[in-house]
């Protein structure tokens, strides 16, 4: 089995080292590439939906991403112990119709020992916002600059 460092038991260096990895992945959209953080048989909770194993993971995200447009997405550590982090997030996207939103959240998230998160448990507010509160500018096809604002330096 292939492993994805860092590896549990997470410190709190590794486990911000660990969201970042998540954030870079899930804001390449790219379903296939986020799926592979996964066990085999990982099991979710995203909002009201339940997802369990990859093949059902790919699935929900390009429902996702087909609908959640020019999404941009921040994590932040909360908190970490052994195998488990919590992080809390914000992503901004807008729909179909052009109404830009925020989305505000919370991940509980469970590692095996290779690395792999076997359970995520998510919790997602959307606000709708103006273009012009968007905070979130950099290139859709690249990883979140180093210097850009955290969440906690944006104020949310």
């Amino acid at each position: 089995m292939s492993q994805r460092p860092p590896l549990p038991p997470f410190t709190i260096e590794t486990a911000r080292l660990k969201a970042r990895a998540a954030e870079d992945a899930w804001n390449s959209c790219d379903p296939e590439r986020v799926a592979l953080a996964y066990t085999e048989d990982s099991r979710w909770r995203n909002r009201a939906e339940f997802v369990n194993g990859r093949a059902e993971i790919v699935a929900f995200l390009k429902r996702k991403w087909a609908r959640e447009l020019e999404y941009r997405l921040i994590k932040e550590v909360w908190a970490c112990m052994d195998n488990r982090i919590a992080v809390r997030f914000a992503y901004e996207w807008h729909d179909d119709s052009g109404q830009w939103y925020r989305s505000y959240g919370n991940e509980n998230w469970e590692f095996d020992e290779h690395g792999l998160m076997r359970v995520r448990h998510a919790s997602i507010n959307d606000l709708p916002i103006d273009d012009s509160a968007r905070t979130f500018h950099w290139d859709r096809t690249a990883p979140r600059p180093a210097d850009h604002p955290t969440l906690s330096d944006l104020g949310l």
